[in-house]
């Protein structure tokens, strides 16, 4: 006679325990991130990804060494007008932070593709990591600040 409120209890708790978990639900994908910020008529275009991601043709001629815990990032000023992008000089201040808070200032430089000048810049990034960067932007047309994040 005993045991029987100890089972009772056991099975109640448990159920209680059951009941209140969510259906599972099927894995959904994840919405990709926009890469571009308009500060009125300018767009900025913004990307961050792994070194290695990058192809050696690719690295060789941003004159980038591809390394395990290191991340590119590229910045690229383009002028609205009539709907089309075109060239648009400024300059960008990129801070990177991570999930413990530490902060590193990312040193960008310009590499000409074509009529376009972009910006980029080497920081660390290393596995499980999770990015916030912020882009201080000052052009003649326009400034602002763009945020982002980005998984490692």
């Amino acid at each position: 006679m005993s045991r029987f409120p100890l089972l009772l209890l056991s099975a109640v708790l448990s159920l209680a325990a059951c009941s209140a978990q969510e259906t599972p639900r099927p894995a959904s994908p994840v919405q990709p991130q926009p890469g571009h910020a308009d500060l009125g008529s300018l767009r900025v275009h913004y990307n961050l990804l792994p070194t290695l991601a990058m192809n050696e043709a690719v690295a060789r001629s941003y004159g980038v060494n591809r390394e395990a815990d290191r991340a590119l990032l590229v910045v690229a000023l383009r002028q609205l007008s009539n709907g089309e992008e075109l060239p648009a000089g400024g300059s960008v201040q990129a801070t990177a932070t991570d999930l413990s808070g530490q902060r590193q200032q990312v040193l960008l430089r310009e590499v000409r593709t074509g009529p376009y000048t972009d910006l980029i810049g080497v920081l660390d990034a290393h596995p499980r990591d999770q990015l916030r960067l912020e882009l201080q932007v000052a052009a003649p047309t326009a400034q602002g600040t763009v945020r982002f994040a980005r998984n490692f």
